[in-house]
């Protein structure tokens, strides 16, 4: 008896080829119209995610093209009611000049009447406050 023996590489191509043949045999033996069926529906799947994708990608795009418009029109109104608001502010710098005008004079006497409130209101406070800290000091423990 004679042997042979045979490269690694030439024993995993005649592997290789054995399982290949074993392989197409099965495939024979599966049952066509359901892989084709998977097929199908794999395609279909595909199919109405890309339809999703770009319905959200135009609904996008719509939007981002109303933003432009509206930031458009803003400025536009922008640039029409600014010259309105710097002619009513002119017209109000009188108007406010004139009631600071009149209302000096009798913040004078008000002012005067309020003062003396004002300093009494504020020794009451200190008093109040004196008083509360010398109750404070009387309740620590001695040192």
């Amino acid at each position: 008896m004679k042997f042979t023996l045979a490269s690694p590489s030439t024993l995993a191509l005649l592997m290789l080829v054995i399982s290949h043949g074993t392989e197409s045999a099965s495939m024979v033996k599966r049952d066509v119209p359901a892989e084709i069926e998977k097929i199908t529906k794999y395609l279909q799947d595909l199919s109405s995610m890309l339809t999703t994708n770009t319905a959200e990608l135009v609904e996008k795009i719509k939007a981002a093209d109303l933003t432009s418009q509206a930031e458009a029109y803003l400025q536009e109104v922008k640039a029409q009611v600014q010259p309105l608001l710097e002619k009513v502010q002119a017209q109000l710098k009188p108007l406010t000049a004139n009631i600071d005008e009149k209302l000096k004079p009798l913040s004078g006497p008000i002012l005067s009447q309020i003062q003396p409130l004002a300093a009494s209101v504020e020794a009451q406070v200190e008093d109040l406050l004196r008083k509360v800290m010398d109750h404070t000091k009387a309740l620590l423990p001695p040192q």
